[in-house]
């Protein structure tokens, strides 16, 4: 089994879940023995989101979308963003805040959960008043958790202790942009994702009867 990350092998994890007996759970109370709580930072691409959305229903799946309103590379309340939202809900997953500190204000499109992006030491574990946050005590512990930020495994790619039930329980953080867009290292897959980017932009420029010949 070849551990890149592609959205072949993200579904090859959430069989090797199915397969150590784990059910998919959410952030409304702390987890239990058994439960896989899969968690996605939509730092950068809404596209992306939706197409790990998409897969993640088609196999029985279902995951929590920590969707940003302060992001540079998405507007949330655009209709793009508002039909994003309503398609990750219709898949049957969750939408939390991805959060940037210390703002936290949570409206109706969000589930009472956040996560912090990018966040100091001081404040990344501390209790958010009228919300979970991700990494408080009861739902993070190192063991338990497993990130790829920067398209790296810490402590090795999960598949194998899943499948072998290794885990007690298991946060998965997992960015949808590194599974959706090819390559081997963090930069080769953010140049994919900027050129699919531009051909997406472009479709919008025609779509807005700009002229561009």
């Amino acid at each position: 089994m070849s551990c890149a990350f592609t959205l072949d092998h993200y579904r090859e994890l959430l069989e090797a879940a199915r397969a150590g007996g784990y059910r998919f759970a959410h952030f409304d109370e702390p987890p239990r023995r058994g439960d896989v709580l899969l968690r996605h930072d939509v730092d950068l691409s809404l596209d992306a989101a939706l197409r790990m959305a998409e897969l993640e229903a088609g196999v029985g799946a279902s995951a929590t979308y920590f969707l940003m309103t302060e992001s540079v590379f998405y507007n949330l309340a655009s209709t793009e963003g508002t039909a994003a939202s309503q398609r990750l809900r219709e898949l049957g997953h969750r939408v939390g805040l991805h959060a940037v500190y210390p703002n936290a204000a949570l409206d109706e499109r969000f589930d009472p959960v956040v996560a912090w992006h990018n966040p100091d030491p001081e404040y990344m574990s501390a209790p958010v008043r009228g919300a979970v946050n991700v990494m408080q005590e009861g739902y993070f512990d190192p063991p338990t958790y497993r990130s790829d930020s920067n398209q790296r495994w810490r402590s090795g790619c999960p598949h194998e202790e899943l499948r072998a039930g290794g885990f007690p329980w298991l946060q998965l953080l997992t960015h949808p942009e590194l599974w959706v867009y090819p390559g081997a290292t963090m930069g080769a897959t953010m140049r994919a994702m900027l050129d699919a980017e531009r051909e997406r932009r472009l479709g919008q420029l025609a779509e807005d009867r700009i002229d561009l010949s």
